[in-house]
């Protein structure tokens, strides 16, 4: 959880309005000083990435910063300002850790980015690590790669100690359900309320260079069935899982790395009756999301059965 100072909000930019300004902001510290046009601000990725805004009680934005998935494992950090009327409060160092919560959930392990000079102190700071010069923008603002592991022990702060249990579900996947192997779909986060599983891009293309639709229809099955999973292991119960109905809705393309994510709090279905009557079912709802952009919404009956080798 992000603790921001009084009178500050962690927003993802949604409407018209939000997006208007979040956009602004970029353009106004990160391109107009060097006389670059306005769209400039802007690349292909945007509609496959997360976006993140911090604004003041009066809704004014103080920081902005985007993350993009470059591989299943990878993320890339761009874009981030701060208001120099808000400068001092530590809000980019918040906007960061922001980014870096979410990339955790997403199945990221490792974040790169290229820093202008004048942040290189920042970075080193948040335990980036330099890799070396990266490219000189419009001839003049010199950028360094740098990168950070999520997966170190200082980065994986506040975890719920899910992650073996994460990957036992990964293996029974492999050894159950091969073809998630070709797929490639991991099981990445769970903390008792939130379930993701990340997919490769280039495991589950199609020729229009989106994600294909079976792809996704198989992604969210397994998020729905991999929750109903990850609730017998937090209750110590076994069962054998199974999909007795369900329903999708595409709403537009996937062009990146599509994730699956759903949340206890929109699932029904309880293990109260369980070890009486041997039996339970759940209706799980799933999104599936590229960035910011929900791409997906499926709900799924799963029945649970008492596993034969219990008593």
């Amino acid at each position: 959880m992000i603790e921001l100072p009084k009178g500050f909000t962690l927003l993802q930019p949604i409407t018209e309005t939000q997006l208007t300004a979040y956009h602004q902001l970029r353009y106004r510290l990160l391109r107009e000083p060097w006389q670059q046009p306005k769209g400039s601000e802007t690349d292909e990725l945007e509609r496959q990435s997360t976006h993140r805004m911090i604004v003041d009680s009066d809704g004014r934005v103080a920081a902005v910063g985007r993350l993009h998935k470059s591989a299943q494992d990878q993320g890339q950090i761009r874009f981030m300002a701060v208001d120099p009327a808000y400068q001092g409060k530590g809000l980019g160092k918040l906007m960061l850790q922001a980014l870096e919560q979410q990339a955790i959930k997403d199945g990221v392990a490792t974040i790169l980015l290229n820093a202008r000079e004048v942040a290189l102190d920042f970075y080193l700071a948040c335990d980036y690590q330099l890799i070396g010069e990266a490219h000189t923008l419009y001839g003049q603002v010199k950028h360094f790669a740098m990168t950070k592991s999520l997966t170190s022990e200082k980065s994986l702060t506040g975890q719920t100690g899910y992650q073996s249990s994460l990957q036992t579900l990964s293996s029974l996947w492999q050894q159950t359900i091969p073809i998630t192997q070709a797929f490639k779909f991991i099981p990445c986060f769970y903390d008792q309320q939130v379930f993701v599983v990340s997919a490769d891009r280039s495991a589950n293309v199609n020729l229009h260079q989106t994600m294909f639709a079976g792809s996704i229809y198989s992604l969210a099955t397994l998020t729905g069935w991999g929750w109903v999973y990850m609730q017998l292991q937090q209750h110590k119960l076994q069962g054998d899982i199974v999909l007795a109905d369900a329903n999708i809705r595409y709403h537009q393309p996937l062009h990146g790395y599509g994730v699956g994510r759903t949340k206890t709090s929109l699932n029904q279905g309880d293990f109260s009756h369980y070890q009486e009557k041997g039996k339970t079912r759940f209706n799980v709802s799933v999104e599936v999301f590229d960035g910011d952009s929900l791409c997906a919404t499926y709900t799924g009956l799963f029945a649970v059965r008492r596993a034969n080798h219990e008593k």
